[in-house]
C-alpha cells in the first residue's frame, strides 16, 4: 500500500504557532473519516467559515505538542487540511476503529514507543486546548497507566439514563473500573423505591473521549481480539482493562464542549463561533 503524507509546508496565517511552552512532549493525531451515518462529511463541514476539521486543528495546535497529524482515509480530507497549511496522512480504509488508524501513523512515522501520542476527535472544535495538555500531562505522569483519558460529573440524570453518554466509575486512585452506557454507579435504594431520579448524582460521571497512550501500546493493543464486554457495549476501552491493564481517568479542569454528531450539534457550534 502507498502512504501519503502532506509535506511540512508553512503555517497559513490563520493557524497559531506551537506554544513552546509545555514541559510535556507529545504528539496529536486526529483521526477523521468522511464516512457518517448522521452527517456525511462531517470533518469538511463548515463552522464560521472553516471545515470543521481546521478548528480541530486550531485546538491541538494550541495545546503546544510536537506535532499535529490528521490521520485520513479520504483524499477530499487531506486536501482540505494541506491547504490550510496543516500536516495530513492517508491511511488504509480498512480500519475498524480510530486507534487502528492511529497505529498505522505512529508505524509510518517510526515514532519510538515511548513517545506520547494523544487522539483527538475529528469531530471535537470545541475541545479545549488546555484538556489536550492535561491528558498528555497525566500520561506522563502515571507510569502504570497505558491509557489516560478524562471525564466530567454529569449534573443532569437525563445523561445517566442516555445510552449515548458513556459513563465511567474510578477507583480511589483515579484508576478506571468500568465504563458503560448503562447507569453507573446503581443507585439500588433509590431505584428500588421507585425514584426517577437518584437523589445524589456526585457519583456519576461521563467519559470524554480524548484519549493519550505511549506509541508502543497502540502495537500491542490492535494486535488484541476485541473482548466479550467491548462487544457488548460498542465502548473500545474495555478491551485495555480486559486484559488487566489500567487506564488513568482525571476529570477535567475545564468544561470539555460538546462533540459535533448531528446537524443540531453544528447548528449549536455555530452559534458559539458566531454565526
Amino acid at each position: 500500500m502507498l502512504f501519503q503524507i502532506s509535506p511540512l509546508v508553512q503555517m497559513s496565517p490563520g493557524l497559531p504557532e506551537l506554544n513552546k511552552e509545555n514541559t510535556t512532549k507529545f504528539k496529536v493525531v486526529i483521526p477523521a473519516r468522511y464516512q457518517s451515518s448522521r452527517l456525511p462529511g462531517k470533518p469538511l463541514l463548515e463552522i464560521a467559515g472553516k471545515p470543521m476539521i481546521e478548528h480541530v486543528y486550531q485546538r491541538a495546535l494550541e495545546s503546544a505538542p510536537e506535532k499535529v497529524v490528521v490521520a485520513t482515509d479520504d483524499q477530499r480530507i487531506y486536501d482540505a487540511v494541506t491547504a490550510f497549511g496543516g500536516e495530513a496522512c492517508l491511511t488504509s480504509a480498512e480500519h475498524q476503529s480510530g486507534t487502528d488508524r492511529l497505529a498505522e501513523v505512529v508505524s509510518i512515522y517510526q515514532w519510538q514507543p515511548d513517545e506520547i501520542i494523544v487522539n483527538l476527535q475529528g469531530d471535537e472544535p470545541e475541545m479545549p486546548s488546555s484538556l489536550i495538555s492535561q491528558v498528555a500531562n497525566d500520561m506522563a505522569s502515571h507510569k502504570d497507566a497505558v491509557i489516560t483519558t478524562l471525564s466530567v460529573a454529569i449534573d443532569a440524570f437525563e445523561d445517566v439514563i442516555d445510552p449515548n453518554v458513556v459513563k465511567v466509575v474510578t477507583d480511589a486512585e483515579g484508576y478506571a473500573q468500568y465504563f458503560s452506557r448503562a447507569p453507573i454507579p446503581w443507585h439500588r435504594n433509590d431505584f428500588a423505591e421507585g425514584l426517577q431520579s437518584p437523589a445524589d448524582l456526585k457519583l456519576f460521571y461521563r467519559h470524554v473521549g480524548l484519549y493519550a497512550y505511549r506509541a508502543g501500546f497502540l502495537d500491542e493493543f490492535i494486535n488484541w481480539e476485541p473482548a466479550p464486554t467491548e462487544q457488548i457495549e460498542s465502548l473500545e476501552q474495555l478491551r485495555v482493562l480486559w486484559h488487566g491493564r489500567k487506564i488513568h481517568v482525571s476529570q477535567t479542569l475545564v468544561s470539555p464542549g460538546i462533540g459535533v454528531d448531528t446537524q443540531a450539534d453544528l447548528d449549536r457550534v455555530n452559534e458559539v463561533f458566531g454565526l
